[in-house]
């Protein structure tokens, strides 16, 4: 089994609702996602899957979040912006960009800080 991963990040800004501590108050991230996608054999070229494609949907999607307040940005306008759902949006779309593709993508990681993350997989 092959599994491939790329990292991109963006910075934003957001605020968790009802949280009763400081990360209610509107703060920023330099947010690092990293996607993982897994295979189990390669194509005629010998890759998993092509980084550079991967690396350019990650980027489309994050591209939305960038220098903005997340808490402003749909779905998280009425959603709470919390890392995990973040990580759940940014698996959903990339799932609908893979296309045939799609049931290789194994996670999607969102870090907040360098010691703080969380992973969504299925």
């Amino acid at each position: 089994m092959f599994e491939i991963s790329v990292r991109k990040h963006f910075d934003a800004a957001h605020y968790l609702r009802e949280y009763n501590g400081k990360c209610e108050e509107l703060h920023g991230h330099r947010f690092e996602v990293v996607v993982s996608l897994k295979s189990d054999k390669l194509n005629e070229i010998g890759l998993a899957y092509d980084f550079t494609e991967l690396k350019r949907l990650l980027g489309e999607i994050l591209d939305k979040y960038d220098h903005t307040c997340i808490n402003e940005v749909e779905p998280f306008d009425k959603l709470n912006a919390s890392s995990e759902n973040i990580a759940v949006d940014i698996y959903e779309q990339l799932k609908e960009k893979l296309g045939e593709f799609s049931t290789h993508l194994s996670s999607v990681q969102v870090w907040e800080s360098p010691n703080s993350c969380v992973t969504f997989s299925l």
